[in-house]
């Protein structure tokens, strides 16, 4: 699928089939995420893949809109080094790992991470180093059922030209 295609018909799964997912995928997934752009090219971005039951579970329960990471085959956990521009950078690998998804026929949500209370929680369960943010949360699999992306506001709406 091409990267317009894969945009335009991405869409938030919370649902997933029991269906794994192969780790060359989610390496090539990964791999769309590192190679999303950084400033000054600092690459502060990292990746936990969680797979066992137990620790989905965990994650599942610290969060207030995610408790479907439980039921999903993969959960990528994002985290980024406290650069200046860590939420940017780690925002920009996870639509990567959004898009290559969706061009993969998997199914993804984004749950937030950093300005959320349960942060620190989730880094300290994943053990991610001292002084590392959390940027989100991505469950992944076989989406269960079709989903249809969300209406969007027309580009009529949206684009203005010089001046707003």
């Amino acid at each position: 699928m091409d990267a317009f295609k894969a945009i335009e018909n991405r869409a938030s799964c919370r649902s997933f089939s029991e269906e794994a997912v192969v780790k060359a995928l989610v390496e090539k997934l990964i791999d769309a995420g590192r190679r999303a752009p950084t400033a000054n090219n600092l690459q502060p971005v990292e990746f936990i893949v969680v797979t066992t039951e137990e620790k989905k579970q965990t994650l599942a329960a610290m969060t207030d809109f995610g408790r479907f990471i439980a039921n999903a085959p993969v959960c990528v956990v994002v985290i980024a080094g406290d650069t200046k521009y860590y939420l940017e950078d780690g925002c920009a690998a996870v639509e990567n790992i959004l898009i290559a998804a969706a061009a993969e026929g998997l199914g993804a949500c984004w749950v937030a991470g950093d300005k959320k209370l349960y942060a620190q929680r989730v880094l300290d369960e994943v053990c991610a180093p001292k002084k590392y943010k959390l940027i989100a949360l991505i469950p992944l699999g076989r989406p269960e059922k079709n989903n249809k992306p969300r209406r969007k506001k027309p580009l009529t709406d949206v684009l203005h030209w010089e001046t707003c």
